[in-house]
């Protein structure tokens, strides 16, 4: 069988697929209709299978074969984002200017020893750097207004974004000196439970220490924020070491020895998978993957 698809029809299929409509594919696209329903019926034909079930007034529904086919389509579209990035890195050399964006609450000696051996490596290098809680690092990449980001590992990353592991940092549980828990020696989750706690939100950040142990909880989207109501008494907290040794909060933080403490944050670099790092910021990358081993 020859190959007859292109990647427009390839595209048009994932859409439809996620879309569960023709029409609003259509007014996505600015295409008739019509169109779209060619455009797929032929990728069927030379497929030699039916990729949507269509009944009168419903919504199109995948085939089996359809479902079976849909994760080859997008690992299709996403190699062609990939080898049109690496094209397009290897068109523009290094860069004019890199956009950082992180995570509010990374380890900042490792970020400013980058970015001090960044100015020496690359002097005529323009930088901005924006700081963000949460969740917005990566709306920033997607809406082009960064160029890479620093971020901790979450499940729910935009499927737009390439991300790249770079190290970790510890997760203790702490409440404030003043706390009724700071004099235990030891706590279980019963004990933890008495007591209001801090954490981390959204509910669908996926953090590692997102689960709900007490009945009584307050949330911040900021670990920073976090730690400002835990010395204020308002709760016990799972927090990374390097807030908890900010030098603001010294002494005033009780570290506990508890049976069970979420697993290490990971710190990812993150980028659009069509938009491929430049020469100046995978240098950074590397840089900061260095320094941030140091701290651990």
């Amino acid at each position: 069988m020859s190959v007859q698809w292109n990647l427009e029809q390839m595209r048009l299929f994932v859409s439809v697929a996620e879309q569960r409509s023709f029409s609003a594919v259509a007014r996505q696209q600015r295409k008739a209709q019509s169109a779209v329903s060619s455009s797929i019926a032929l990728l069927e034909e030379d497929l030699g299978v039916s990729l949507f079930e269509r009944s009168s007034g419903r919504q199109p529904r995948l085939t089996e074969a359809g479902s079976a086919l849909l994760q080859e389509a997008r690992e299709i579209l996403r190699q062609c984002d990939r080898l049109n990035g690496r094209a397009l890195a290897m068109m523009r050399g290094q860069e004019a200017r890199l956009r950082l964006a992180q995570d509010e609450a990374m380890p900042f000696q490792p970020v400013l020893d980058s970015l001090e051996a960044l100015a020496e490596e690359f002097p005529s290098l323009e930088v901005q750097l924006a700081s963000a809680a949460q969740g917005d690092v990566a709306r920033k990449l997607l809406e082009r207004r960064a160029d890479l980001g620093l971020l901790f590992h979450h499940e729910h990353m935009p499927e737009a974004l390439e991300r790249q592991a770079l190290g970790s940092v510890e997760m203790v549980t702490v409440c404030a000196v003043g706390h009724p828990l700071a004099h235990e020696q030891r706590v279980d989750r019963q004990l933890l439970a008495r007591h209001r706690q801090l954490l981390i939100s959204p509910l669908t950040s996926g953090y590692p220490g997102g689960e709900a142990i007490s009945p009584q909880v307050w949330r911040a989207d900021s670990f920073y924020v976090m730690a400002e109501w835990l010395m204020r008494g308002l709760g016990w907290a799972w927090l990374p070491r390097h807030v908890v040794q900010y030098p603001a909060y010294q002494h005033q933080m009780v570290e506990l020895v508890s049976e069970w403490t979420p697993p290490a944050l990971v710190v990812e670099l993150v980028w659009r998978r069509d938009e491929p790092l430049g020469l100046a910021a995978r240098w950074l990358a590397q840089r900061f993957a260095v320094h941030l081993k140091a701290i651990g």
